[in-house]
């Protein structure tokens, strides 16, 4: 697999320019960076820069690799003739910004280049190139088809046909907007691998009409939906990380399909122990609490297992410990970190993967 990474204007004074904006990294360490995860992920990637329009509309054109990540710059906001560009060529586009535009000047919000993506990654630094490598990756895996359940634009999810039984990914991110399901989307491909169908849900966050009870109520019409995708299912287990854990453990009590083992990864299980704890969501804590989300995590009777790394600096790991003590529910500890719960190739996963087969 080849994928050309095409960086815009001004791209070329990262490390320089506004530091505590884009990071310290310089287009060079970028690039570097870029050509292992594509090794990494078994494909090989091409990168240019430049400060000019036609010099990227020109390496579009000419492109003949299976995908582009474009970091189109400030053209992102004018450039109808890049878009039209990507519009013309035939394998996936994905958009990346290193900031978070959604939080920044109003103009910046606003990107003529999205409509012609099939994903936009925005505001988790550089690494949004990884993960946008990595997306690709997975398009490519196999075929998936992505469903509406509810109102909303961000009422979707993406199935994959394994043939037994049904496994729903629920993504984590702390309700930030900046956090898609594109992150739970590795173990989506991975558990399609082994023969379960994979249901991998979006679902609205803070700032795009979620957090309570816009989320949780969001994840709940996702689970009521699981009759209309047309599958003849053995039994519905849940994955969740992070946030997306508390959602579940909220949502799979109430919800009408017959939900029969959660495995949550990491999950936020006290809002108000993180809400005081300073951590990375601790603001969005406070906020869910404020609008009267429930303070502690309660799955009900629901087969639950509790997955957390000893390593977790965003979630700390008394999280899943008190509640395993408080609902008599299995844990499982690691020494990963929290975003390494998202590895498939992690010793843990078999672990989880094992727990989903006794469950399906």
């Amino acid at each position: 697999m080849r994928v050309l990474v095409l960086n815009g204007p001004n791209l070329n004074l990262l490390g320089s320019r506004e530091p505590e904006v884009y990071g310290s990294e310089t287009l060079a360490d970028l690039e570097q960076s870029i050509s292992g995860w594509g090794k990494a992920l078994g494909i090989e990637t091409e990168t240019l820069q430049s400060n000019h329009e036609g010099a990227l509309i020109d390496a579009i054109q000419q492109h003949e690799d299976d995908g582009i990540v474009i970091n189109p710059g400030a053209l992102t906001h004018t450039s109808r003739a890049l878009a039209d560009a990507l519009r013309s060529v035939e394998g996936p586009v994905v958009e990346v910004h290193i900031s978070n535009v959604k939080d920044r000047e109003a103009w910046r919000a606003e990107s003529v280049i999205s409509d012609v993506c099939v994903l936009t990654i925005y505001g988790r630094g550089v690494s949004g190139y990884r993960d946008a490598l990595r997306h690709l990756a997975n398009r490519a895996a196999g075929p998936f088809e992505t469903f509406r359940y509810g109102p909303h634009g961000e009422n979707v999810g993406d199935l994959r046909r394994g043939g037994q039984g049904l496994v729903v990914l629920i993504h984590g991110g702390f309700w930030r907007q900046e956090w898609q399901r594109d992150t739970t989307e590795s173990l989506a491909v991975d558990l399609t691998g082994r023969g379960f169908n994979t249901w991998n849900i979006e679902y609205r966050r803070i700032g795009k009409g979620g957090g309570w009870p816009g989320s949780a109520h969001d994840v709940l019409m996702a689970l009521d939906f699981i009759p209309q995708l047309g599958l003849e299912v053995s039994g519905i287990v849940v994955v969740a990380h992070s946030a997306g854990g508390h959602l579940a453990l909220w949502a799979v009590r109430r919800s009408r399909a017959e939900v029969s083992q959660v495995v949550a990864m990491a999950p936020i299980t006290d809002l108000g122990q993180h809400a005081e704890s300073g951590m990375y969501g601790a603001a969005e804590a406070r906020l869910l609490l404020e609008s009267g989300a429930p303070p502690v995590s309660d799955p009900g009777h629901i087969a639950t297992t509790l997955v957390h790394g000893g390593n977790d600096r965003h979630v700390p790991p008394e999280h899943s410990s008190e509640l395993a003590v408080r609902g008599g529910f299995d844990l499982i500890t690691t020494s990963d970190g929290h975003f390494d719960l998202l590895d498939p190739e992690r010793d843990h996963w078999s672990r989880i993967v094992e727990v989903i087969d006794r469950s399906i």
